[in-house]
């Protein structure tokens, strides 16, 4: 078997939206994190205690959680009252939000830019909550809360700033609403106007570096094309931020999602792989699960690289976490094409990161920065081991050689097959692996057809590098 999938090798850098196979962001945070932590108005300095530690593993962005105040300075922010709030002003249960204060954010940005770091902005733009009066919106004679006074002076709102709006005769539909919570209508010039100014904010007066935008099926993609489009000015120059959008979809859905909105924008806007995610929990927690699976266009990264997010848990999980073997999910994506994600509460709570050996996160980030380049093709596949090479890419600045991923489904051995790679009598070294049994695996060296066995630990994987 001998599937390619394309590659893709464009340099990310702070001043555009391009993202390459060096590139790897964080989700720093997870739901009700200050809590847990017991750093409630501390999230961002806790977070900026981190940077250092996290550029070295070679992380190049951090995604935030939103950071303005919400229906209470407990909330995760998932809930917008006030946008030109991000904790300076006394109103929902305090000054600070459950993250900080302004001044400590932009602290943290700066510190982040300084190791290399950018930084993405959660985007809820679409319902709002905490609303300080109900009003009778006269086009249906229905009561809600859609009077908004923010204490910050900006963006006041009422009814006609919510669906049903003058502005707008099609009704958001009922399966697309979150949470009872009045939705904006972004044609509104008022509204539309309030969330240019808010992105502004973000990019040219704190420094963000691009976009998380929050639960899209519930509105339209034109505003994020607008908003990914607009001419930023940052540091004198035009700037481009990077956007992604959240899509909780099947693979079909999201490409379809992700077609309408680039043929707004000439942006790359990307969306979160949740099609690839899924078939990862199945390998982690379904037993015998399939690995051939794994090779179809049922997930966005394998039909269009340039445009996954791809990642294994994120803050909304809940229940559904992957609870099994997670680290074969890490490894699938750290070798794979797209931009992958990892997340907090894997890395530090969960102890993934495992600095110092090849067990863990961080031995990922380094096979993905160093050597994970160039177009992906499977060698081998069957119900229980997965074959891939990365082919390797290279220009005048930066090398990345490529690769050999396996990943065995086998409960209880080792497991590896023969084949055929693109190097010829060439020694190769594993540089990461885990699983049942963490035994060093040995070096390979294929022969003058460029064949050789790999294998990989039960219910694990393994990578191994040309040296």
């Amino acid at each position: 078997m001998d599937t390619v999938f394309a590659g893709w090798a464009c340099l990310f850098n702070r001043n555009t939206t391009e993202i390459n196979t060096m590139a790897v962001m964080m989700q720093a945070f997870y739901w009700d994190a200050p809590k847990n932590e017991k750093k409630e108005g501390e999230w961002w300095n806790f977070v900026a205690e981190k940077v250092e530690d996290l550029s070295k593993a070679g992380i190049n962005a951090l995604w935030l959680p939103p950071v303005s105040k919400g229906s209470s300075n407990q909330s995760m922010g998932y809930d917008p009252y006030d946008y030109f709030d991000l904790g300076d002003f006394d109103q929902k249960g305090g000054v600070k939000t459950f993250f900080g204060n302004r001044a400590e954010l932009q602290a943290l940005i700066a510190k982040a830019h300084e190791h290399n770091i950018g930084l993405y902005a959660d985007m809820v733009i679409n319902h709002n909550s905490g609303a300080d009066e109900e009003e009778v919106n006269p086009l249906d004679g229905q009561k809600r809360w859609t009077k908004f006074a923010p204490k910050s002076g900006r963006f006041p709102r009422d009814w006609n700033c919510f669906h049903p709006s003058r502005y707008e005769r099609v009704m958001m539909p009922d399966e697309e609403n979150y949470a009872g919570f009045p939705h904006l209508c972004h044609r509104n010039p008022v509204v539309y106007t309030a969330m240019f100014d808010y992105a502004r904010m973000l990019i040219e007066e704190l420094g963000f570096d691009g976009f998380r935008f929050d639960f899209v099926k519930g509105f339209g993609a034109w505003m994020i094309g607008i908003l990914s489009k607009y001419r930023y000015v940052k540091d004198g120059a035009e700037f481009m931020p990077y956007v992604v959008g959240e899509y909780w979809s099947g693979a079909e859905d999201i490409n379809a999602w992700i077609d309408k909105v680039n043929a707004l924008t000439d942006n790359q806007i990307s969306a979160f792989d949740f099609a690839l995610r899924y078939k990862l929990k199945d390998v982690c927690d379904t037993p015998n699960y399939d690995l051939r699976n794994l090779t179809d266009d049922g997930a966005v990264v394998m039909k269009r690289p340039m445009h996954a997010a791809t990642f294994v848990d994120n803050h909304d999980m809940g229940d559904n976490v992957i609870v099994n073997d997670k680290m074969m999910a890490y490894s699938f994506i750290m070798v794979h094409e797209g931009y992958p994600c990892i997340f907090w509460y894997d890395y530090y709570n969960n102890g993934l990161a495992r600095p110092g050996t090849p067990n863990g996160i961080d031995a990922l980030i380094q096979a993905h920065v160093k050597y994970a380049g160039g177009d992906s093709q499977i060698l081998h596949a069957d119900p229980d081991l997965y074959i891939m090479q990365r082919v390797g890419w290279k220009d005048d600045k930066t090398e990345q050689p490529g690769l050999i991923y396996v990943l065995n489904n086998l409960g209880n051995q080792w497991s590896g097959t023969s084949v055929k790679t693109q190097w010829k009598n060439q020694k190769f070294a594993p540089i990461a692996w885990d699983g049942h049994d963490t035994a060093h695996p040995d070096e390979r060296t294929t022969d003058g057809d460029g064949n050789s066995e790999f294998p990989a630990p039960p219910r694990g994987f393994a990578i191994y590098a040309p040296v």
